[in-house]
Order: C-alpha cells, then structure tokens, then sequence
C-alpha cells in the first residue's frame, strides 16, 4: 500500500449544501442543526489520538472549511490518547468531537453514555461515501454514532527498492518465498534485515498484533478470522497459535532483527515509527507497517540528507505481505472514527464536513494519508503508493477485513493483547502468552 496532476476538488460549503451534501444539515431527513444557529464564530474542539506533523495537517485540512463557515476547529493530538479518553469522557471532560482508532474503545466510550448518536446528514454522508461494513464499524447496539474518517491498508512490507537492487533480490510472492528471503539477505549481508519498534506510549505492542493479525488471515482465512474477532475462535486454538510461531521465525530470531537498533527485546524500546529512518538509510531492510508509514518518510533524510523518494525504483517502497499462495489479495485494514460528545450547531456542521469526500480530498492532497471514501479522488494521494493504497480500499473487488484488535473488546484488543506482544518479544512462553490474553474476556 511519477505522481498525476492534482485536481482541486474543494468547492464551497455554500455549494455542498445546494449540491446536497448536507454540510449545513440540509440532507433530506437531516437535523436543523441547531435550529436557527449557523454556528458562525465558534469553535469546536477536537481530541485523538494523532501527533506530531500529522496533526499539523490535520489542522490545515479545515482551513477551507473555516472560510465557508465562520466555524474554527481545533484538533488537539494526545499519545495517550487510548489511555485517557474513557477517564476524560467519564470525568466530564470529554472534547466537541474524537476520533478514536479503534471501535472496541467506541464501544467503551459509547458506554459511558456520552457519545451522541451522528446527526442524521452524518448518516445520509456515510451511506453515500462509504461500504456498508465501514458503517458497521461505526454502530453499536444497533445505533450508528461514528462516521469512519481517514483509512490504512495494514499489512505491507517496507523496503528499499536500491539496496534489494544491490543485493541480486527480488519481492516475495509468498510467505515462504519470504522467508527465503530473509535467510538470503541475513547471508548476504551477516547482519539483521528486519527491523521493528513496538513503543507507542499506552499502545505499546499494537504493531505486533498486526503481525499476528495478517498471518491468522492468511494461513486460516476469513473465516477463522472472523470468528477470531467475534470470541468464537480463542487465543488458545492451534490456528492462532500457528500464527505466532509464524510471526516468530522472523521477529524473535536474534539473526533477523533488530536491524538498526539492537536485539529482539530492543523492538519493545523502540517507537513504531523510528523504523522509517533506518529504513529510508538502508540500515533496515524491511519493515511490517500499515500504508500511514509513508507520512513518517516526510520526517526523516536518507544518507545524503534529501527526503525518500517513495517509489518502486526510489529510496523506499512497500510490498503487500504476500500470502501462502501466489495471487491472494486479501488485506487487512484500519482506520479512525469520529464520535460527537457535543450537539451544537457548529459541531454538527463539523461533523457533517468530515463525513464528506471534500474533507478527504482536502487532508489526503496535504500529504501521508488515505480515505475509503469511494467518492474521494485517489489521485489527489501524495505518491504513486498512497494512490494505490486508496484505490485498493475503493475497489469493491478487495476483500477486507478490519484489524482484529481494534474490533475486539478493549479489555483485550487494546489491553492484553497489546500487552501480550510486549511480553512475547520479552520472552515470554508462547503459551503463556496467548493463555494471558484469553483472560482479557474475563475481565
């Protein structure tokens, strides 16, 4: 998961709302929005759990909508976000708006009874935008509360295209041809290919779980996998357990990572995305990271001190982790949700704009990132990859299944399973492990 001409596809909010696309909630069936209020010179705040650069873009991609409203936002990136926001929302101090990467912490905030159910123009926008499975990620209980936002394809493999040019190396077709791989590029060079970082604050372990997540779907299916994501299938089955001692062969082999940064326990002491750099400089070979570690290129240098190109024959690029057999495209994805703890006009109209293919259009032309909205413009994406990516999850042929841990419970998707890989990595017994887990649902 060389660029084509940008279009601008931005149109005024004044338009939309002729045009139908109820930014002002003016969808047939929507809300009046707050009755006679526009919302004019308001602000309306917004939490998650986005940082650094990317919340600077974040920002930015309101600009236009700031102009045609009178209504200024303001995102505010928190690392701990997945920590803090449940305490935060309970305690009474909840932001205008979040967006929450997971729909296991949805289910939790929604608990609180706090979220407000999304504004019926909301809803018109999503059914319009986006697949039907992407709404279900955002209802509970049979109530829709959150529209899907940004969007990553998971599961690819970063690489550099130069250094495997060097090395006489071509892209895997399947996992075994993988594995050869690494063997081949480990001789060749007799030091580590791969390289990983588990760190992220609160969240720390939820790379790992990507891992695991891509073999379950590639070695047992869909179907085991969503029988996995529904409790039906435990971590104590063989089939997931198979997964590890998969993910295994390569991230808890001292002679396959941590390239770059030390041995297997050093992948629990390094951030997700410091993998970048070593893999723009050619210290990494490859890393397992969603299409949103394209962003984290913008920030760092190759050895010459320019940016990465990322193309097929640039500084950097990704392959899709190939599957058990040649030609399997079934992917893995993810992506953020945006739930309204406010019914305000203006955070109505906030939420109706991010709802919308203009909102995508107007953060995936700022760089890094991608959006499922089928109606978005794909070649707006900032790189031949990114534009690729986007196509992939618009493309009703793709088979996708959202990242198992976001869907889970949060006692599990988001606490002992993420807390399962770090023991893991740490040394922990695989059963044990998987066992720790498991007790997540009892809790």
């Amino acid at each position: 998961m060389g660029m084509s001409q940008r279009r601008r596809l931005i149109a005024p909010l004044a338009l939309l709302a002729v045009s139908g696309l109820a930014l002002a909630g003016c969808a047939e069936g929507g809300s009046s929005s707050g009755g006679d209020s526009s919302g004019k010179g308001e602000t309306v705040k917004i939490s998650g759990g986005i940082t650094g650069s990317e919340a600077d873009l974040l920002n930015k991609s309101f600009d236009q909508f700031t102009k045609d409203t009178g209504i200024k936002v303001v995102y505010t990136g928190d690392k701990g976000f997945e920590g803090n926001i449940v305490t935060k929302v309970s305690g009474g101090s909840a932001p205008d708006i979040a967006i929450v990467p997971q729909p296991g912490l949805l289910k939790s905030l929604v608990g609180t009874g706090q979220v407000k159910e999304a504004p019926a123009d909301v809803s018109t926008n999503v059914d319009k935008n986006w697949s039907k499975d992407w709404k279900t990620y955002g209802t509970i209980d049979g109530k829709f509360y959150a529209a899907p936002m940004l969007a990553n394809v998971k599961g690819y493999v970063w690489y550099s295209p130069a250094k495997f040019k060097e090395l006489g190396v071509e892209v895997p077709k399947t996992w075994d041809d993988l594995l050869t791989l690494t063997k081949t590029l480990q001789e060749k060079t007799s030091a580590a290919p791969w390289c990983a970082g588990f760190a992220s604050g609160d969240a720390s372990g939820w790379p790992g779980t990507d891992w695991i997540e891509d073999l379950v779907l590639r070695q047992s299916g869909t179907d085991v996998y969503d029988k996995w994501v529904a409790g039906d299938v435990k971590f104590t089955d063989p089939q997931i357990k198979q997964a590890f001692d998969a993910v295994g062969t390569i991230l808890l082999d001292p002679k396959y990572v941590n390239a770059g940064f030390g041995d297997v326990k050093s992948i629990n002491s390094t951030a997700f995305a410091d993998v970048a750099a070593k893999v723009a400089d050619g210290t990494c070979l490859m890393t397992h990271q969603a299409s949103f570690l394209s962003s984290n290129f913008l920030d760092v240098k190759t050895k010459d001190g320019k940016a990465p190109t990322v193309a097929p024959d640039g500084d950097v690029y990704a392959f899709v982790l190939p599957g058990i057999k040649e030609g399997e495209n079934t992917i893995e994805g993810g992506g953020e949700f945006v739930a309204g703890f406010s019914d305000t006009a203006a955070t109505k109209k906030v939420l109706a704009y991010m709802s919308s293919p203009e909102f995508a259009n107007a953060r995936v032309k700022l760089g890094g990132v991608i959006s499922a909205n089928k109606n978005a413009d794909a070649s707006l994406a900032s790189s031949p990859f990114l534009q690729d990516a986007m196509k992939t999850l618009q493309d009703p042929k793709t088979t996708l299944r959202f990242d198992a841990s976001d869907l889970m419970p949060a006692t599990v998707g988001s606490g002992s399973f993420w807390k399962g890989m770090v023991s893991w990595i740490d040394g922990k017994p695989t059963d044990q492990v998987l066992s720790d887990i498991q007790a997540g649902y009892k809790n």
